[in-house]
Formats: C-alpha cells, structure tokens, sequence
C-alpha cells in the first residue's frame, strides 16, 4: 500500500514537472514566434509600402516613419552642389525634396550620357528607430530618383547604390542626405 501511494505521488510530481516544462518550450516558442513576426514586419517596411511610395511620387513628406513631429520640423530641406555631386538634406523624418531640386540636378542631366550613369546613394543619420532609418534613406533616394526620372533622364540611366556606410559623419542635419553624381 505504501509502495502504491509513493509511486502515485512519483507519477503526480514527473506529470508536474513535465506541464513545466511543457509550459516553458511554448513561452519559449511563443517569444520566438512574436519576434520573427516583428523582423518580418520591419523587413516588410523595408520594401516601401505603397503609402510611402506614393507619399514620395507626390513629393509629401511622409513623416509617419518618425512619430516625433516637432523633431520634422526642427530643420529644413536643403541643397548643395559641390564638386559635381548634388547633395540632398532632407527633414528629420520625411523625405521631402528641398526647393529648387530640379534647378540643382540640371548641370548634372545635361553631363548624362548613354556611357554614364546616374549614382544615387541615400544616408542617414543614427537617432532613432535603426532600422526604420534605412527605409527612410531608402525613400529618400526614391525620391530623388522619381524627380531625375521627371527631368527627362532614363531610368535604365539610374543605379541606386548603396554606400559603403549608411550613416555619415558630422552633424545629423548633415548625415541625413542623398547625394546624386555620375560614374
């Protein structure tokens, strides 16, 4: 009798222990699962959704991307042209166009050439949410891409290249830029 009891009570503590661990392996999973859904989604933003797209093809700055509007507002969009390169400084958070981009990539288009290419190569600056930074650098250079494409130069004329490093040195009103120039 004795014996019986002990072996129910064996069977009551290994049937504890395995809901244990049966409740850890799925809380383990579980977190797994949870965290491969939010890479897939920041993966996904990284294929510019259509509202970016669009918000880029209107010229709209589209801020959503960085929640903080008072730090879009906080600097404007400029342009400058140094060297033969157009550099673009965008917003934080947006990637509208500074006024008179169409004047600045001029000098540029009239260089282009059936054995010369467009270069494109869109930076950032490292506040912020990393990875929603690359698809911001990313839009940015869509859009510069989209106002060439408005001037008349050919698309197969344009290669978007990434930089060796996304993240430029000096200020962030100086990081967060796309600069344009021909190989």
């Amino acid at each position: 009798m004795a014996s019986e009891k002990q072996d129910s009570q064996q069977r009551l503590i290994l049937i504890v222990i395995f809901c244990l661990i049966c409740l850890v392996v799925g809380i383990v999973i579980g977190f797994n699962i949870y965290q491969r859904r939010n890479s897939t989604q920041e993966l996904q933003i990284s294929t510019l959704p259509a509202a970016v797209v669009s918000a880029a093809l209107n010229g709209r700055p589209y801020s959503a991307i960085d929640d903080s509007a008072a730090q879009a507002a906080s600097d404007a969009a400029t342009i400058e042209v140094e060297s033969g390169i157009v550099k673009f400084y965008f917003a934080s958070g947006n990637a509208e166009l500074g006024a008179g981009a169409g004047d600045a990539l001029a000098g540029l288009i009239k260089n282009v050439s059936n054995d010369r290419k467009v270069i494109i190569s869109g930076f950032h600056d490292v506040t912020g949410n990393a990875a929603k930074n690359v698809v911001l650098a990313n839009l940015r250079a869509l859009a510069v891409r989209v106002a060439l494409v408005a001037a008349g130069v050919a698309e197969q004329q344009i290669e978007l290249k990434k930089p060796l490093k996304m993240t430029a040195s000096g200020s962030n009103a100086e990081a967060r830029r796309v600069e344009v120039s021909l190989e």
